[in-house]
C-alpha cells in the first residue's frame, strides 16, 4: 500500500512541498471520528489529532481536516497520537449546511466523481434527486446518478429517461447492487486511483454497493421497512476505503434532509437548460414570471421546455 494508490500524484507533491517540515510526513485522512482522525501515510495507519493553533486558523467547521483530505503529519515520538500540522489546498469540496446549524459541514474532500444513489422504490423522489445534484455541482466534481434495486422498478427505462430529462448531460446508471447487475460498468470511474463519494437518502443500498466494489463486507447492511422504502443509518460516519482493484471510495452516512452551503450557485448551476434559453430573455434580471420577452416562458409555450421544470426553478428561487 502506496500513498499513490490514494490518489497522491505530482500535483499534491508540490502543495506538500509548500508546508514540508523536518519530521513531517504526508497523508491522506480516511476516518474521521468525534476526537480524533486516522491517516494513511503509506503502508500504514495513525491516528492524529489537530493543534489549537490549526483549529483557530479555520474560519469555518468545514475548513478543518475532513475524510479525503491531503494532509502533512508529525507523527507522535512516543505512544501519542500524531499531529496534522496542516491541510493542503482541496481540489473539490462536498459540503452541505449542517442540519438545524448555519455553518457548513464537509462530507469529503479531494474527491473525483459522487455517486449519487438513489432507490428504485417506494423512497424514489426526483426533486430531492436534484437538491442532491445541486450539491455536487457546486462541489466541483463529476456527478453520476446511480438508480438502484432495479428488480423493483416496473419500469427502469421509463424511469432513467425521466432522470436524464430533468439532469441533461450526467450519467445515469441502472443498477442492482445486490445481485451486481451494472456494477462492472462502475469500474471505469476508478481509473487512475481516482477517489469516488457515495451520498444519498438511508436505505437506498450505498453499504451493499460499497462492498460489492470494494469485493468484501466493509459495511454492515441493513434491510428497508417495507411499508415505506425507508432505511436506518447503517453508516454511521465518514470513511475512506482503498480498493484492491484500483481506487478509494468514501462512504458518507445517509442523508433525509439535504440543504447545500452555498444555495445560489448551485441552483443556477442545476437548471443550466433553463439558464440557456434565459440568455434570449428581453432584461437580464427576468424572474421568468410574467415579465415581457421571457424567452424561458416562451419555450415552454413553444414545447421546447417542461413546464414542471420552470416550475421547480421558481421555487428554488424563493427558498
Amino acid at each position: 500500500m502506496t500513498l499513490t494508490q490514494f490518489g497522491w500524484n505530482e500535483r499534491w507533491q508540490r502543495e506538500y512541498e509548500t508546508v514540508a517540515g523536518e519530521g513531517v510526513l504526508p497523508g491522506r485522512v480516511v476516518g474521521e471520528h468525534r476526537t480524533h482522525y486516522q491517516i494513511a501515510i503509506g503502508d500504514s495507519e495513525v491516528t492524529a489529532e489537530t493543534p489549537g493553533r490549526v483549529r483557530n486558523a479555520a474560519a469555518l467547521r468545514s475548513d478543518l481536516p475532513g475524510v479525503g483530505d491531503f494532509v502533512a503529519v508529525r507523527p507522535s515520538a512516543g505512544d501519542g497520537p500524531a499531529t496534522i500540522e496542516a491541510v493542503l489546498p482541496r481540489s473539490t469540496a462536498l459540503v452541505r449546511k449542517a442540519s438545524g446549524k448555519e455553518t457548513p459541514q464537509l462530507l469529503a474532500a479531494n474527491v473525483d466523481v459522487v455517486f449519487i444513489v438513489t432507490g428504485l422504490d417506494g423512497d424514489f423522489n426526483l426533486a430531492r434527486l436534484e437538491r442532491f445534484l445541486a450539491l455536487v455541482r457546486d462541489s466541483r466534481a463529476k456527478p453520476v446518478i446511480l438508480a438502484n434495486k432495479v428488480d423493483l422498478s416496473k419500469d427502469i427505462e421509463a424511469t432513467v429517461r425521466q432522470i436524464s430529462e430533468v439532469m441533461p448531460g450526467v450519467p445515469v446508471h441502472a443498477i442492482g447492487a445486490r445481485a451486481g447487475k451494472g456494477v462492472p460498468d462502475l469500474e471505469a470511474y476508478f481509473v487512475g486511483n481516482q477517489t469516488v463519494v457515495l451520498i444519498g437518502s438511508s436505505g437506498v443500498g450505498k453499504s451493499t454497493l460499497i462492498n460489492k466494489l470494494l469485493g468484501r463486507a466493509a459495511q454492515a447492511t441493513q434491510d428497508v421497512r417495507a411499508h415505506d422504502s425507508r432505511g436506518k443509518h447503517t453508516t454511521t460516519h465518514r470513511q475512506l476505503f482503498l480498493r484492491a482493484g484500483g481506487g478509494a471510495i468514501i462512504d458518507t452516512p445517509g442523508m433525509r434532509g439535504l440543504e447545500t452551503w452555498n444555495a445560489t450557485e448551485p441552483a443556477a448551476a442545476n437548471f443550466d437548460d433553463i439558464g440557456a434559453f434565459a440568455e434570449h430573455c428581453r432584461f437580464r434580471n427576468c424572474r421568468h414570471l410574467a415579465e415581457p420577452g421571457c424567452a424561458v416562458r416562451a419555450a415552454v409555450a413553444q414545447g421546447q421546455l417542461d413546464a414542471a421544470r420552470l416550475a421547480a426553478y421558481t421555487k428554488s428561487q424563493r427558498s
